[in-house]
């Protein structure tokens, strides 16, 4: 999973340096995620900027694939689920 991710999300970073959360959620959805299991993290901050970089994290079984794109560039990690069965922590997601 972790494979298509980074695929998808490069192919992402390609296209635009600056994804907003509708592309990151398709991007995952793309890599055969479960849209159930997608969060996304935000793409403005509460002052309406636009963020550096946007995450999105797609739960695999115990785990979480998580990815980033920054200027154009994908980054893909595969990490715990938290306690929470979530793999972000907070609200803002």
């Amino acid at each position: 999973m972790a494979a298509r991710v980074k695929t998808s999300l490069t192919a992402l970073g390609n296209t635009t340096k600056s994804p907003n959360r509708g592309q990151m959620m398709q991007a995952m959805l793309s890599a055969g995620a479960v849209k159930n299991t997608v969060e996304v993290s935000i793409d403005k901050t509460p002052t309406g900027l636009a963020v550096d970089a946007i995450q999105s994290a797609a739960r695999v079984a115990k785990e979480c694939v998580i990815g980033q794109v920054r200027d154009g560039k994908a980054a893909v990690t595969v990490l715990p689920v938290l306690a929470t069965d979530l793999c972000f922590v907070g609200d803002q997601h």
